[in-house]
């Protein structure tokens, strides 16, 4: 990964996620994937999660741009890995990978969606997933 790639994480979260939860996820993918948490650009979700305290916070503390994606806006991108829950849920069949796609402008995912649904013992669950932008825009 150079220094001219900007990663955007698409993420949804089951309703109060902790933002410890959240960074342990966002971290664990991260590694696993070998990339640094110190080139994410922002976070992107769908605009129904804009009161969620876990993500708020994990934005505020890492001084990221936290975005949000209306449901039409989500479901009008073509995804790798569509789900019918979500669909049911949320009237789009994505948001992690939906959101990451759109932050970053791009049609392809650098990391399709990892959902994590354990973390120590935090309460949560979420679901991301990461795209690369060759321009910085917030």
């Amino acid at each position: 990964m150079t220094n001219a790639n900007y990663l955007w994480v698409g993420i949804g979260c089951q309703r109060g996620t902790e933002c410890e939860f959240i960074a342990a996820a966002i971290k664990h993918v991260f590694q696993q994937n070998n990339l640094l948490e110190g080139a994410i650009t922002g976070v992107a979700t769908i605009n129904s999660k804009a009161n969620e305290t876990g993500l708020i916070e994990y934005c505020s503390m890492r001084n990221l741009p936290l975005v949000f994606f209306t449901t039409e806006q989500l479901q009008n991108i073509n995804v790798p890995n569509p789900s019918q829950i979500v669909a049911s849920k949320l009237e789009t069949p994505s948001v992690a990978e939906a959101a990451a796609m759109i932050a970053a402008s791009v049609d392809t995912l650098y990391v399709p969606k990892q959902i994590i649904r354990s973390v120590q013992n935090l309460k949560g669950a979420v679901t991301l997933a990461v795209a690369y932008s060759t321009t910085l825009k917030t």
